[in-house]
């Protein structure tokens, strides 16, 4: 894999596909201090498939160079397309790239980059190596909030198909159940919905006594899969 001419090709693709009118108006909605193609997700994620394609069986560290060359530049739609190539070649991510996305999830400061990362290269990938849970414990103390919030949705892929380890998570919930952080308490919410979905007695058992405690975002989010008894019971508690 040639990096430099791909890298150079991809950001033409990028800029191509984008628009200086929603580059303006996703600058503003994300609250953005990056530069802004305005390149639609689904033309970014294209792009992305069109360089598995080429490139089926990339090497390890190919992989990690071209992320880094695309996120080393500081506009949105560059680091988009860094975290969608991660994604489709998670299989391809090691134990030995946590420093470096942990590093990518700091920088990311919007969870339009953070919850792709968290949710669909660090949650497949732990799941793979189960000795890096201490990580998402250590990330679930972190004082940055977007590594927090990566810890919990870091759990989502197991917990979403009805396995996963709800414990955990139930740790990292209770430890921030009080934050005020819109974005932990919606992740907290998030978590609960997708579980609920597959495990819904679970949900309602776990969620019942802390609804008092627990924020209005959290709970409109959790309860949503739970039948109108139990969301009645929930809420009615507060």
């Amino acid at each position: 894999m040639d990096i430099g001419p791909l890298v150079s090709g991809v950001d033409a693709e990028l800029r191509a596909a984008g628009s200086k009118d929603r580059a303006v108006r996703e600058k503003a909605y994300l609250k953005s201090t990056l530069e802004h193609y305005g390149t639609p997700m689904p033309a970014v994620r294209s792009i992305a498939q069109a360089v598995r394609r080429r490139h089926p069986e990339p090497d390890h560290d190919d992989l990690i160079a071209l992320v880094d060359a695309l996120w080393s530049v500081p506009v949105h739609e560059r680091r988009m397309l860094a975290v969608a190539l991660l994604e489709v070649n998670v299989e391809s991510v090691r134990a030995e790239d946590v420093p470096a996305l942990e590093r990518l999830l700091r920088e990311s400061r919007t969870w339009a980059l953070v919850d792709g990362l968290a949710t669909s290269v660090v949650g497949p990938l732990v799941e793979r190596q189960p000795d890096l849970c201490p990580v998402l414990d250590r990330w679930a103390g972190d004082d940055d909030f977007w590594l927090r919030r990566s810890a919990l949705l870091a759990l989502l892929p197991g917990l979403r198909r009805g396995s996963g380890d709800f414990g955990r998570f139930s740790r990292y919930a209770d430890s921030m159940l009080a934050e005020r952080e819109f974005f932990i308490r919606k992740a907290i919410g998030w978590v609960l919905r997708e579980t609920a979905k597959k495990r819904p007695v679970l949900v309602y058992e776990w969620l019942l006594p802390r609804a008092p405690a627990a924020s209005g975002v959290t709970l409109r989010e959790a309860v949503r899969p739970l039948s109108d008894e139990q969301r009645a019971q929930i809420l009615a508690s507060r």
